[in-house]
């Protein structure tokens, strides 16, 4: 397999859906505080921005359970989240090509799963079956699979519809859970052949411990983890200035210093975190792609940077941050301009009336929502916000049965947790699966476009280097011109944790918390 281009870029980039806000219980450090004096001992406790009560690894989108299961279960192969260099996980090497479109892997040798069962070619088969699964969230990052069975014991092969250059980071996707495990166990407590094993999962706290069974790079490196889920800023920042936790996710812009004072190391890292303004396009006006495209000009994005994110995040200039490997300036730009704003609509010929902004309660989408409903009353809207959880924003505005009739929406999205080809990261939101079926509705609103762009694609899987990047091209000057759904900026992710008690913290660019090879001292 041929390394993906421009992989030397994305050092700089480095490295959804979750609802509810929770505050701290008053509690120190003391014994929970990882213990001196040793490597693997203590425990390590992590403030994490999200909560969820799905841990699937067939089909979880939640940064939480992404972020835990990171440390749990395996994929065939795994993403060094630091920096998304690949590695053989579960996996003994690379595939070994035996046509173009047919490979063989075989797993590493004495894998065992963390209640001490042997890892087979059948649970290889089960696990990529289950994400592949019709509907599935994932079925859109694997369909380029035709077909998977178990050769022998320990070798899987895997035929594919036509040839895929990125075989081995699409395979990251698919974590390697027992055959006959039940979904319900699966959604509740999964178990894996990773470093760590879940001990216990509640609303509140997750904890984890050392899998005594684990044979591969990167044994656990303390006596426990616990993941405290604190979704407010707040509570999460006082529980990492006292040291009741050692990591601390999501580190709002303006408590840096704060925390840097209470003597903890804080890092950014430039992501593709992002806040998507997303358009019910089955309605008038927003059917219309040059009303879509009035929509971002007015609204004036390097000012929600400024003020909102305090700098902390870049302005979108195409689909793909500036840091990423594949980046190309798009063709179509919407830099701020009102006037330009208002001469699309009248091209269009619409007339602003009265519409209804959807946003999710995370705190930093609920901070951009002020400014936007100016911005788009100043274009001549009458704009009515409605915050709501993100569960209820998805069941009950946009993946409802009959006709949609929703507006618009903005909410957070960061399908780079999955890994960073961009064919992935546009097909999360741009393939044949629920996000244009039943949310934009692009898909069935204008096929045309949703086909083009499916085809280009598909064509890039197929290629390598400047044929493949190429098309990467093609893809970011399209997406910016119909704009279905389409990035205001893309974030900067901040990580706080406590260097003098841990070694090997590496600070990504997503959602969730990479502790895979991190210890205790």
């Amino acid at each position: 397999m041929q390394p993906q281009t421009r992989r030397s870029r994305w050092a700089a980039f480095a490295g959804v859906v979750a609802a509810g806000a929770l505050v701290l219980s008053a509690c120190g450090g003391g014994a929970d505080s990882p213990a001196e004096g040793g490597e693997g001992a203590g425990t390590i406790n992590v403030g994490v921005a999200y909560e969820t009560t799905n841990y699937h690894p067939s089909n979880t989108s939640s940064a939480l359970a992404m972020g835990t299961n990171w440390h749990v279960v395996e994929g065939l192969y795994e993403f060094d989240m630091s920096n998304y260099e690949i590695y053989d996980a579960l996996a003994a090497g690379d595939p070994v090509e035996v046509s173009p479109t047919e490979y063989e892997i075989t797993l590493r040798d004495g894998a065992k799963f963390s209640d001490g069962t042997d890892v087979t070619a059948e649970d290889v088969v089960t696990s990529i079956e289950r994400s592949n699964a019709e509907g599935n969230l994932y079925a859109s990052f694997l369909s380029f699979i035709d077909s998977v069975s178990a050769k022998d014991d320990t070798t899987v092969t895997i035929t594919l519809k036509q040839p895929f250059t990125l075989l081995k980071e699409r395979l990251a996707v698919v974590k390697i859970v027992p055959a006959g495990a039940s979904d319900e166990d699966l959604t509740a407590m999964p178990i894996g052949t990773g470093p760590w094993k879940y001990e216990s999962i509640t609303d509140t706290d997750i904890t984890a411990v050392p899998n005594e069974h684990y044979n591969g790079k990167f044994p656990a490196g303390a006596a426990e983890m616990h993941w405290m889920v604190q979704k407010d800023d707040t509570a999460r920042t006082t529980a990492a200035s006292d040291g009741t936790i050692q990591v601390m996710e999501a580190v709002p812009a303006e408590n840096v210093d704060v925390l840097k004072n209470a003597g903890l190391t804080v890092e950014e890292v430039p992501g593709f975190n992002l806040p998507f303004l997303l358009f019910n396009t089955t309605k008038a006006p927003f059917d219309n792609p040059k009303v879509r495209q009035a929509f971002h000009m007015a609204i004036d994005r390097q000012k929600l940077v400024d003020n909102a994110m305090a700098g902390k995040a870049k302005v979108a200039t195409s689909f793909l941050p500036e840091s990423h490997p594949n980046y190309k300036k798009a063709e179509t730009q919407f830099d701020y301009d009102v006037d330009a704003a208002k001469a699309l609509l009248a091209e269009a010929g619409v007339e602003p009336g009265e519409i209804t902004l959807l946003t999710t309660d995370h705190p930093w989408i609920t901070n951009l929502s002020p400014q936007i409903r100016t911005d788009l009353e100043a274009l001549g809207f009458t704009v009515n916000v409605q915050a709501e959880a993100s569960a209820s924003l998805y069941s009950n505005n946009l993946d409802v049965e009959g006709t949609p009739t929703f507006d618009i929406a903005v909410a957070p999205g960061d399908p780079s947790v999955f890994g960073n080809d961009p064919a992935l990261l546009m097909s999360w939101w741009y393939g044949d699966n629920v996000w244009t079926q039943k949310r934009t509705f692009w898909q069935t609103s204008d096929k045309a476009a949703f086909d083009t762009l499916s085809a280009i694609i598909n064509e890039a899987t197929t290629l390598e280097g400047a044929e493949q990047q190429a098309k990467w091209d093609e893809a970011q000057d399209f997406l910016a011109e119909q704009v279905p759904l389409y990035p205001l900026f893309h974030r900067t992710m901040i990580t706080a944790y406590d260097a003098e008690k841990l070694d090997n913290v590496k600070p990504i660019a997503t959602t969730g918390i990479w502790l895979v090879g991190a210890s205790t001292k």
